[in-house]
C-alpha cells in the first residue's frame, strides 16, 4: 500500500521540499535535523524554471518572487578583456519558453520560505538537534513507512544502503564573497547573471536583490580542505587564487581586494545505489552531489523531493524506491555530463579557448536557449 508516514533525515532544500511534496499528497513526515537550529548558511542561489515550477506547485514561489531578482540574461564574458561572448535570454523570455521564471536569491531566502510552509503544515514535524546514527531513528509517536536520506554530501544514512555513493573531492575550490551593490564597479551587470571565463578558472556574479549586494563565486583548481561554509582561505590559498587569476582583467582582480571570502572545497558524490529496495532512499546531495558548473544542484534536489513524493503516493515503498532511482538517475547523469562540459568550456586554454569563443559568437541567443530546453523545460512526474 502507498506510504502514510515518512522519516526525513536532513532539513536542507531536498528534505524540506520532500516534506512539503509529501504533505501535498496527504502523507505526513517527521524531519530530523542535526543542527540545533536552521542557520543562514551559504550565499547566492540560482533557481531555474524546472525548479521554480515545482516551487509554485508547493506554494513557495509566491513568497520568494517578492524578493528575488529575475535576471534579463545569463551573460558570458572573457575574463581578460571583459569582451561579451554570448547571452542566454531569461526574464520574461524564460517564463514564456519554459513555463516558469528564472530567479536569483540568497540561499537563506529559499530556506526561510520552505521552512515557513513546513511549520505551517499539520502534516510536517521538524525536530532540530537530532543526531542520527545509521539504523537508529529517534523515537516518535508514529513509525515511518519510508526513510528518506536528505543529509547532504556527507550523508550518514548512506551506510544503510549497500553500494551507495561516497563523497569525492572534485579538485575544484569555490571562493565565495559579496560586495555591496552601491560600491560595485560599472562593468558588473545590475540586471543579469554574468560569467567571466578564463584559463583554468571562472567567476560568477549576480545581484542579490533582497540583500542589496552582489554574490560572487570564483571557481578554480585547488587542494582539498574540511568542508565548512565558514572556512576562510589561508594565505597560501589566497596566493593560489591570485595566481589563477593573474592574467585576468585588472577590473576583475580588483574585486578580490579586501573582500571577506569563504573557502569552499567542492565535493561530489560518486556513482552508486540510491535505495535499498525496501525502506530507505537517498535524495539530493546525499544521492548525487555535483559541482556547480551547470547551476543545477538545488534544482535536482527540488525535482528529487517532488518526484519521490509522487511515486510514494501511488505505489508501495518497495515498488516506489526502485522506480524513483530508474526515473531520476539518467537525468542526473545527463546534468552531470553537462556540468563537466561546462567546466571544460569555461576553463579552456589556448586554441580550445579560441574555438570556444568563435562557436559562441556564431550562436544566436535563441539557439543558446534551445540548448537548455531539456534542462529548464523538464516536467516531473505528478
Amino acid at each position: 500500500m502507498p506510504v502514510e508516514h515518512a522519516a526525513i533525515i536532513g532539513a536542507g532544500t531536498a528534505g524540506l521540499t520532500a516534506a512539503l511534496a509529501l504533505a501535498k499528497r496527504g502523507i505526513s513526515s517527521d524531519i530530523f535535523e542535526q543542527a540545533a537550529a536552521l542557520a543562514e548558511v551559504g550565499a547566492g542561489l540560482q533557481i531555474s524554471p524546472n525548479a521554480s515550477r515545482i516551487l509554485a506547485k508547493l506554494g513557495i514561489l509566491h513568497d520568494i518572487e517578492k524578493v528575488w531578482l529575475e535576471p534579463q540574461f545569463i551573460r558570458l564574458f572573457s575574463g581578460d578583456t571583459l569582451r561579451p561572448l554570448a547571452a542566454v535570454p531569461a526574464g520574461d523570455f524564460a517564463r514564456t519558453r519554459w513555463g516558469g521564471p528564472y530567479g536569483v536569491l540568497h540561499r537563506a531566502t529559499l530556506q526561510k520560505a520552505l521552512l515557513a510552509q513546513v511549520e505551517a503544515s499539520s502534516l510536517c514535524t521538524l525536530h532540530c538537534g537530532s543526531r542520527i546514527e545509521p539504523g537508529i531513528l529517534p523515537a516518535t509517536t508514529r513509525q515511518a513507512d519510508v526513510i528518506i536520506g536528505a543529509d547532504g554530501v556527507w550523508s550518514k544514512l548512506r551506510q544503510a544502503i549497500k553500494g551507495s555513493p561516497s563523497p569525492r573531492f572534485s579538485g575544484n575550490i569555490a571562493y565565495r564573497f559579496t560586495i555591496a551593490g552601491n560600491s560595485a564597479p560599472a562593468f558588473i551587470d545590475r540586471a543579469s547573471v554574468s560569467a567571466f571565463l578564463g584559463p583554468s578558472a571562472h567567476l560568477i556574479c549576480y545581484p542579490l536583490k533582497e540583500a542589496g549586494s552582489f554574490n560572487l563565486v570564483a571557481i578554480t583548481a585547488g587542494s582539498a580542505a574540511r568542508q565548512d561554509w565558514r572556512n576562510e582561505p589561508a594565505e597560501q590559498q589566497l596566493k593560489q587564487l591570485t595566481s589563477r587569476f593573474s592574467g585576468w582583467s585588472a577590473d576583475i582582480k580588483s574585486l578580490f581586494g579586501d573582500a571577506r571570502m569563504t573557502f569552499w572545497p567542492l565535493y561530489e558524490a560518486t556513482e552508486g545505489t540510491w535505495q535499498n529496495g525496501s525502506d530507505t532512499v537517498l535524495i539530493g546531495d546525499a544521492a548525487h552531489a555535483m559541482t556547480p558548473f551547470a547551476a543545477q544542484g538545488a534544482a535536482m534536489a527540488i525535482e528529487d523531493g517532488y518526484e519521490l513524493a509522487a511515486l510514494l503516493a501511488a505505489h508501495s515503498v518497495k515498488e516506489a524506491l526502485p522506480r524513483f532511482e530508474r526515473q531520476r538517475a539518467p537525468r542526473v547523469a545527463k546534468i552531470r555530463k553537462r556540468g563537466a562540459f561546462n567546466r571544460f568550456a569555461y576553463h579552456a586554454r589556448g586554441p580550445v579557448r579560441l574555438g570556444r569563443d568563435i562557436v559562441l559568437s556564431l550562436k544566436s541567443p535563441q539557439s543558446l536557449a534551445a540548448d537548455l530546453d531539456w534542462i529548464y523545460g523538464y516536467r516531473p512526474i505528478d
